[in-house]
């Protein structure tokens, strides 16, 4: 790669099979002994655009990787460019509905990767997470995903709550998702939506609540008093989704 050029890590054959067709692949790396057509794959894609393949041992991509689940495939490609929200809100300016989700101090890179994933699968517009006191786009989080943070802008701001005063100037909508509000089932969710979702522990801060318009809940008969992030996060969008269509 170029000398003075940034680049971050990926590894998976989703997340590097998704880097290769967007020709963001700066080196790449196979396990030395793999064979079968994911390989053959990879390898043609790599052909395509003509990328360099190291062959490596499993060890060796292993402590790269730090142990993840790699299947095989590694690659360093250019670093992971943010979104711009001022550019994302003048996309979206003469649309009648968007979806914004913004994810209030997330640290786990796996829900991060997961919520991408059904983000993109539901025409999610865009997610917004903070810069601080949360986690950015890691190579976790791109393995997680399955290659959708190829697919789905991230916007990373400084200040989540002028971020939505900002949004609530653009004519959205903001939501946040709590114990007690309204049944995510009755709940209106056309025009501009901007949902928030709480951190793993803590949920929504408390100067985020003061900013929601309503508060959505998914009713739960057990013992436990929420459901994991992700999990939250892919009921709400395909709610979202689901009266799009209807």
């Amino acid at each position: 790669m170029p000398k003075n050029e940034k680049s971050d890590q990926i590894y998976g054959l989703h997340a590097v099979t998704e880097a290769l067709e967007a020709g963001k692949v700066n080196k790449l790396f196979i396990q030395q002994d793999l064979r079968g057509k994911n390989v053959e794959t990879i390898k043609r894609l790599a052909r395509s655009k003509s990328v360099k393949i190291d062959w490596v041992a499993k060890s060796e991509l292993s402590k790269m990787t730090e142990h993840g689940v790699h299947q095989g495939f590694a690659a360093f490609v250019s670093e992971f460019v943010y979104a711009d929200l001022s550019i994302i809100l003048s996309n979206l300016e003469n649309k009648a509905s968007a979806t914004l989700l913004i994810l209030d101090e997330l640290t786990d890179p796996h829900n991060l990767g997961s919520i991408a994933r059904t983000a993109d699968a539901t025409g999610v517009d865009a997610i917004i997470i903070p810069k601080h006191r949360a986690v950015g786009i890691t190579p976790t989080a791109v393995k997680a995903s399955t290659g959708a943070l190829q697919h789905v802008p991230v916007v990373r701001v400084t200040n989540l709550s002028q971020t939505l005063d900002k949004l609530k100037s653009q004519g959205f909508w903001v939501y946040g998702t709590d114990v007690e509000g309204v049944d995510y089932q009755a709940w209106n969710s056309s025009g501009k939506i901007a949902l928030i979702i709480g951190s793993e522990g803590t949920g929504i801060s408390l100067g985020l609540k003061k900013q929601v318009d309503e508060m959505i809940t998914i009713p739960m008969i057990g013992h436990v008093q929420s459901l994991n992030a992700s999990v939250a996060a892919s009921i709400l969008m395909y709610e979202i989704f689901r009266k799009k269509l209807t």
